[in-house]
């Protein structure tokens, strides 16, 4: 196997295929693996929301209240809090060079992820208990 001799990398890290950040390929097939799963909730969660429209209220609640709806919409939910967790974070890494703000920009993105994520998630439990 040929090397260039001008990489970057180091004979353990090819061998892993890991790169600087030693995250290797994992948060790209994690963004992937998210992308596809929300094709299909994404449809889910826009079909749901469409037959919502012009319901009255208890009407909305018995909807989402059902198991069907409640666990698609939470799954729509969590699939994109985490593609958008990871988004921001690759985001951060490439383009906040100053290690102080990009420790703070990390963890930023973490708290709001999570608690946007959580907030949605209350939101739907709480109508799906109702």
């Amino acid at each position: 196997m040929r090397h260039d001799s001008s990489s970057m990398r180091t004979a353990a890290s090819r061998v892993r295929f890991l790169g600087a950040a030693r995250s290797g390929t994992a948060e790209t097939w994690h963004m992937r693996a998210t992308s596809v799963a929300l094709l299909p909730l994404s449809i889910a969660f826009v079909w749901i929301v469409l037959s919502l429209l012009g319901k009255n209220y208890q009407d909305v609640v018995a909807t989402l209240g059902s198991p069907l709806p409640a666990l698609l919409i939470l799954l729509f939910v969590l699939a994109s809090v985490y593609h958008m967790k990871i988004g921001m974070q690759s985001i951060i890494d490439d383009y906040v060079h100053e290690p102080h703000f990009k420790d703070w920009a990390l963890l930023g993105n973490l708290f709001f992820s999570f608690c946007i994520g959580l907030a949605c998630i209350y939101a739907v439990l709480k109508l799906s208990f109702l």
